[in-house]
């Protein structure tokens, strides 16, 4: 499936078409009310799934798109269960932030078990580097350009968020967002096959992990991201609006 390809000023990258609903569909919402325009590339079309079809699969996605609020979705078709980081696949994504231009990038945190998400992480690491190289694929439709920052999510319990954005006037959405995939995590009917995903304590575990990092800063809800490097604060007055220790 695909939306029309119109500038975001936030694009997140998925391996799978639900991935980035799951971990960063609140804070899609949240930017997208602060008036960013926001998207999502899946690098597969999910076709190894216990559960529905690819044709299935894009028009779940497509209903997420309407639920998040975006300004761009599109899939890719670089090989569910097969993701690797080549050639082939840098070159699909970087072209894809060339068109984009967007500013923020998101994308899944390398540790994770699933080997398509260690490959995404690979994959879109490298490309936002070669995205900004003038001599790397030159194109006329697609110049040069670099985001100014990669986030990652899906972090493992070992890695300590940079930051956690405080979502919980958007968790109610986020959730509808993700039960428009509803061949995933919809229960199945007696006789079809169950999943990791297709039981209600999978999206209850969902929660848990909003609750625990909102817990870390005060809030309901969170959702925890990290960053390469020690970023630069224009503003700290603004940045430190919020109190970051529990008052006595």
């Amino acid at each position: 499936m695909s939306m029309p390809a119109h500038r975001v000023d936030v694009l997140a990258i998925g391996a799978h078409p639900d991935d980035v609903e799951l971990h960063a569909g609140g804070t899609l919402l949240r930017l997208a009310a602060l008036g960013y325009s926001t998207g999502i590339v899946d690098l597969t079309r999910g076709e190894c799934a216990t559960r529905g079809t690819p044709e299935e699969r894009a028009a779940e996605a497509a209903s997420a798109a309407l639920e998040l609020g975006l300004s761009h979705r599109s899939q890719l078709d670089l090989g569910d269960g097969h993701l690797e980081d080549t050639v082939v696949c840098r070159t699909a994504v970087a072209t894809i932030l060339r068109q984009l231009r967007p500013r923020l990038v998101l994308t899944h945190h390398r540790d994770q078990p699933h080997p398509d998400h260690t490959a995404a992480a690979d994959i879109v690491g490298a490309a936002v580097y070669l995205a900004g190289l003038a001599r790397w694929h030159p194109s006329a439709d697609a110049s040069p350009h670099r985001p100014a920052t990669l986030l990652s999510f899906g972090l493992p319990h070992s890695v300590t968020p940079s930051f956690i954005v405080d979502i919980s006037d958007w968790a109610a959405r986020k959730v509808a967002a993700i039960r428009c995939h509803r061949s995933q995590f919809d229960e199945p009917l007696p006789g079809e096959v169950a999943s990791g995903v297709s039981c209600h304590s999978f999206l209850e575990r969902v929660e848990a992990r909003q609750r625990h990092y909102g817990s870390l800063v005060q809030v309901r809800h969170g959702e925890a991201f990290h960053v390469r490097g020690i970023p630069t604060v224009d503003d700290p007055v603004k940045f430190f609006s919020r109190p970051m220790d529990i008052l006595p």
